[in-house]
């Protein structure tokens, strides 16, 4: 199972409210490393909000791509979760793409003031926000939208974003997955909540469900969250489990090692592999 992309290499950053995420971002991007991902929990009292710290990182780097990993939908609302990221990929020039999440951590999300919802409800309301983020995107003028949990009532698109922004959904059960076939442009789960069975049965929901609504299954990135994998594990989870992105470890040392040993050596091992396939 390997959908053919290129193989890219990141770094997870946890926002915690010191100098570190900006140093391990200032590495990175340095190291030649493709995206930085940094989780969503506004309640954590030691975090940073993670929109501020992705333009802060946009802002101090020149090649990574940043993204929410992933955004806490219920406490974004969706046109301005959208209008955030097409800003942002304006001003860095198409380094955005947007990972959601439909909730979690309910308690904290109600300690924010935010909705709590059944599981159900949190990905009905996930698909009715892809509508949107969407339709923000568009350039649209008057846009109105009658969902269950959210209204557009006349809104104004814009500013359109740099490049075609992707939504990279971190799922896990079979109705998200579904989603992520459907309507979006990525899969990002973490090593640990599953394992190599799980990408294989999660790949297949995905790619059955973009098959039935006329999408090409290749298209849709898989983005792990890998942690510190050996480069033999990547390689297998490359051309065996259809995964195309890994975002590694953030220690600056580690990630030095990792840029200068092991990505090169999956990249090769890949195309390699890949070459003898297509024979």
């Amino acid at each position: 199972m390997d959908y053919g992309q290129p193989v890219r290499f990141g770094v997870f950053v946890i926002p915690e409210a010191t100098d570190r995420p900006l140093q391990q971002a200032l590495v990175a991007d340095e190291l030649g490393f493709d995206v930085i991902g940094v989780q969503d929990h506004p309640y954590q009292r030691r975090f940073f909000d993670t929109w501020t710290l992705l333009t802060a990182i946009a802002m101090r780097t020149e090649r990574l791509t940043v993204f929410p990993d992933v955004a806490n939908l219920p406490l974004r609302p969706p046109a301005m979760l959208a209008k955030a990221a097409a800003s942002l990929d304006l001003l860095s020039g198409g380094r955005v793409e947007l990972g959601l999440g439909a909730g979690g951590f309910w308690q904290g999300i109600k300690a924010y003031d935010g909705p709590v919802r059944t599981p159900g409800e949190s990905v009905s309301a996930l698909e009715e926000a892809m509508q949107i983020i969407r339709l923000l995107w568009s350039g649209q003028h008057g846009i109105r939208f009658e969902g269950k949990f959210y209204q557009l009532a006349g809104a104004h698109s814009g500013p359109v974003p740099a490049h075609p922004i992707g939504l990279w959904l971190g799922a896990y059960k079979p109705r998200m997955l579904s989603l992520v076939g459907r309507l979006g442009d990525g899969w990002v789960p973490s090593f640990g909540y599953v394992k190599e069975a799980d990408l294989l049965e999660g790949n297949r929901r995905i790619d059955e469900a973009a098959t039935a609504a006329g999408r090409d299954p290749r298209s849709i990135r898989r983005v792990l969250n890998a942690g510190s994998l050996d480069a033999e594990t990547l390689v297998a989870l490359v051309v065996d489990y259809g995964m195309d992105t890994f975002l590694v470890t953030d220690d600056p040392d580690e990630m030095r090692t990792f840029a200068a040993e092991v990505a090169p050596r999956v990249r090769e091992e890949v195309e390699t592999r890949r070459s003898r396939s297509a024979h």
